[in-house]
Order: structure tokens, then sequence, then C-alpha cells
């Protein structure tokens, strides 16, 4: 299997989960905070940091797999365009408190959670 092939399968299946979890949110929680994107990037940022973390040799060893677990899921699951259409539209709507939170949890937790689990790579 070449990479292109391993990032298309991961992607899918990524995306799939995004998905999942944008539906399952919007029936547990009635809000217009956009939840089940913050939760699909939060779990994608975890998934990540735990594939780098238990997985190290396996993903640095094996392009096929670093491409269809970190290119492919985490990318199809977390979605950049997506936070950033919501986050718009939240400000044209007037609802610059949920804006600015979507913005400031995004960030702070995404990015928290993957320095926390590769700690030891990084520092």
């Amino acid at each position: 299997m070449n990479s292109l092939v391993a990032i298309f399968i991961g992607g899918g299946i990524g995306s799939l989960a995004r998905y999942g979890v944008s539906v399952l949110s919007k029936s547990m929680f009635k809000t217009e905070f956009p939840l089940g994107t913050l939760l699909a990037n939060v779990l994608s940022c975890v998934a990540m940091g735990v594939i780098l973390v238990l997985l190290k040799d396996k993903v640095g060893q094996n392009d096929i797999v670093k491409a269809m677990l970190i290119t492919g899921f985490c990318g199809g699951f977390s979605t950049f365009s997506t936070f950033s259409f919501e986050t718009v539209e939240l400000l044209k709507s007037g609802n610059m408190s949920f804006a600015i939170a979507n913005i400031v949890l995004s960030i702070v937790l995404c990015l928290g959670i993957l320095v926390i689990l590769t700690k030891k790579q990084i520092i």
C-alpha cells in the first residue's frame, strides 16, 4: 500500500469519526457553541499525541503507518476549516463571547494536549 492510499483510508475513517462526534454532541447538548468541532479537534490532538508517544517506534519507522494515522486519520478527524467557519458565524451573529471562547479553548486545549503528551520528546 502506498502513502496516498494510506492517507485516503485514514482520512476517510477520521472524517467519519469527526461526523460521528458532531452528530453525537448535537444530540446530547443543545447549544450555539460549536462543541462538536471543538471535541473533534481536541480528540484528534489526543489521538495524535498518543500515536506519537506510544507508537513512536512503529510510526517513526514506517512511513505508511505514519501517513495513515497522523496525516490521514488525525487530519481527517480534526478540522481547522470548520472551526474557522463556525467562529466567523458566531462573530456575524453577534455572539462575541462564544467566538472568543471557541478560539481560546481550541488553541489552548489542542496545543496543550500535544505539549503534555509529547513532553518527553520536546523538553
